[in-house]
């Protein structure tokens, strides 16, 4: 009876695990049709009893511009390209800092934060934190990174009803996002930890300080340099490989 039941719960496992793979793997080469934190800003409307229409228009990675690709890489996750979902650098520094007692700080790769707009909810319960991780690491395994960069900035939430980098950039700036300046592209990144607060036509001082200091980042990283390091992707760690266990075992 144990072992029928150990089976059973074996073969749902699978079957969920497939499951849970299928969009990921779908989403390597079809353009996501949206995201659930655009469910969720429909669900707050509703429950609001306001109207939201969705400005979105997808672009493939080849028609974004190189300085929105290093503008969001500076502001959001400098490491891209040598990391692979996780960077532990980033988590032992925000651990640091949040033991200290400092303001709280995360340390969400761009990966991860795709892994959350695509398929999660938001909020910070170990559930969803266990299910970012799953996906973020299937993402990596299964995506290039330039995916991943044009999932992000297609998905990413830049006003009320304003998604990806094409609607953003004729939001704020009357201008196809291939027109972007540098200085247009680092205001939109700029504005990202907070989008609904802050407009990147006009931010504030403080944030028009960060876009001066992640123009400065987006050049220092290497710009096209740096996108062709990513896009030409980093090595695995030695103990994902296997010819590391087949030395360590004389296979």
């Amino acid at each position: 009876m144990l072992i029928r039941l150990l089976r059973a719960a074996a073969k749902w496992l699978l079957i969920l695990i497939l499951l849970s793979l299928l969009p990921v793997l779908l989403l390597r080469w079809v353009p996501s049709p949206g995201s659930t934190l655009m469910v969720e800003r429909w669900f707050e409307y509703r429950q609001q009893g306001r109207e939201i229409s969705f400005q979105r228009q997808w672009i493939p990675y080849e028609r974004i511009p190189d300085n929105i690709k290093m503008a969001v890489i500076a502001a959001e996750d400098q490491r891209f390209a040598q990391h692979h979902g996780f960077d532990m650098q980033a988590i032992r520094a925000a651990m640091e800092h949040n033991r200290q007692g400092g303001n709280l700080r995360g340390a969400s790769t761009l990966t991860q934060q795709v892994a959350k707009n695509q398929f999660l909810w938001s909020g910070r319960s170990w559930p969803r934190k266990a299910l970012e991780a799953w996906f973020t690491l299937w993402i990596e395994v299964l995506w290039p990174k330039q995916r991943i960069l044009e999932i992000y900035l297609n998905l990413a939430e830049w006003d009320h009803g304003v998604f990806g980098v094409e609607a953003a950039a004729r939001h704020h700036f009357g201008v196809s996002a291939s027109y972007l300046s540098d200085r247009q592209a680092a205001q939109l990144a700029a504005v990202l930890p907070s989008p609904l607060r802050w407009s990147a036509a006009s931010p504030p001082a403080r944030v028009q300080q960060r876009a001066t200091w992640i123009q400065r980042q987006s050049r220092q990283l290497g710009g096209r340099h740096y996108l062709d390091e990513m896009e030409r992707g980093a090595p695995w760690p030695a103990w994902l490989t296997l010819g590391h266990w087949r030395e360590r075992f004389d296979i």
